[in-house]
């Protein structure tokens, strides 16, 4: 009996120590490819909009049509997986991202493309709201450790999508799109060989529960402050990149050093910032941060050197803000978490869908108003932070476990 113990410890010692299995790397590289597709098209947004005569607002609406039918498509992934399980759910989702993704590349017209990243954002919906729970449950050496690989993938993804689609993209403005999908054509075919049938949840998600739960005050204040944010968050990434000028590689060097300020203070910045001043604090100070960057980004919106330096510098504070307001909402109110998520994340996205077309449109008549809008934006943020906190002074009472599923899952969906 005693030896059978001790056999059986020592292999999942050894499975701890030697790596995780196949299924979980398939999936964790399918991960960073989805991640990639935050900043994948920032390098190659002025070049789209030379070669196919567009504006930059015209151009902006990529972000637009991808952030809206993702906000509500957040609204119906747990219905879909819930029925249908988690395996199907992302074959389903990667099937969607690789012909949308190969269409965009296919295009002829801004009016194409947007369309095509619309279908794109349902499938990175569907794979990124499912692959988090796939990855916990086939992994070994608990909980912990499959969060730790995730937010790896997450980091990989956004610090290195920029850099991607700024070498591709130096070859041709379609090379990311078609980058993308032979990537996740890869990413299919390991999923379905090597991810064995998962069964389906006992429980079935119900639509109507994220407008339900957004009747809580703390929820409904963290997901509006998040929505204002965003207008400060997508006018850094999607307007930045016609001031600044520059080429694709540059621009792409340039949003990888965001993305990795981003992903480091994320995992490590926000928790010890958390333990020493609390959540609602440096909630409000990292939006401080970011409103008064982007404001000195519009004070010298002619100076490439300053709005270099701002855009890579925001990602500490977006990465602080981003993990500490999504560990919010999973304790904001008494709802089950992956619903407070769900609403979050359509308030913020299906309501900040407009931000990068506004920014377009700003920056259309006056280089500096887009960071200025954006700067309001956020500063607004933080006065309806400040004017909820009363439905939110119970989350710094709150002893968050580190690593914990629920968080990550939050976080990357406020993330993506």
């Amino acid at each position: 009996m005693s030896m059978t113990m001790s056999r059986t410890d020592k292999v999942a010692d050894t499975g701890e120590q030697t790596g995780q299995p196949k299924a979980v790397w398939a999936v964790a590289f399918a991960s960073v490819i989805a991640f990639m597709g935050i900043g994948l098209v920032d390098p190659i947004l002025k070049p789209i909009g030379e070669q196919l005569h567009a504006s930059p607002s015209q151009v902006s609406l990529l972000f637009t049509s991808y952030m809206l039918v993702t906000g509500v498509a957040m609204l119906i992934t747990g219905v879909v997986s819930s029925r249908f399980g988690a395996k199907k759910t992302l074959l389903a989702g990667l099937s969607i991202i690789i012909v949308f993704a190969a269409l965009a590349g296919l295009s002829d017209t801004v009016a194409q493309i947007v369309g095509f990243r619309a279908g794109w954002g349902l499938g990175n919906a569907l794979f990124i709201a499912t692959a988090l729970a796939t990855i916990v449950g086939a992994a070994s050496g608990g909980v912990a450790r499959a969060i730790i690989l995730y937010e790896a993938a997450l980091g990989i993804g956004i610090a290195t999508g920029p850099l991607v689609g700024g070498v591709l993209g130096g070859i041709s403005w379609r090379g990311p799109f078609f980058g993308v999908s032979v990537l996740m054509v890869i990413a299919f075919i390991a999923i379905l060989t090597l991810l064995p049938e998962t069964p389906k949840p006992a429980h079935r998600t119900s639509i109507a529960a994220p407008f339900q739960a957004l009747r809580h005050r703390g929820l409904l204040t963290v997901s509006i402050t998040a929505l204002l944010y965003n207008f400060g968050f997508f006018t850094l990434l999607a307007y930045t990149p016609f001031p600044l000028d520059m080429g694709t590689y540059a621009i792409g060097f340039i949003f990888c050093g965001w993305g990795i300020l981003l992903a480091l203070s994320s995992v490590f910045l926000a928790p010890r910032l958390q333990r020493r001043f609390g959540s609602l604090p440096m909630m409000g100070v990292s939006l401080a941060l970011f409103a008064v960057d982007l404001a000195v980004m519009a004070a010298f919106a002619e100076n490439k050197a300053v709005l270099i330096g701002g855009t890579v510098i925001a990602g500490l504070f977006l990465g602080v803000n981003n993990t500490l307001i999504t560990e919010a909402v999973m304790i904001s109110a008494p709802v089950e978490r992956a619903t407070a998520s769900a609403a979050y994340s359509f308030v913020r996205f299906a309501g900040g869908a407009a931000a990068p077309y506004l920014a377009g449109k700003l920056g259309e008549h006056s280089v500096a108003l887009p960071f200025w809008v954006g700067a309001a934006c956020t500063a607004a943020g933080i006065l309806v932070l400040f004017a909820g906190r009363t439905a939110l002074a119970h989350i710094d009472d709150h002893d968050p476990a580190p690593h914990s599923l629920d968080e990550a899952r939050a976080i990357t969906v406020g993330d993506d």
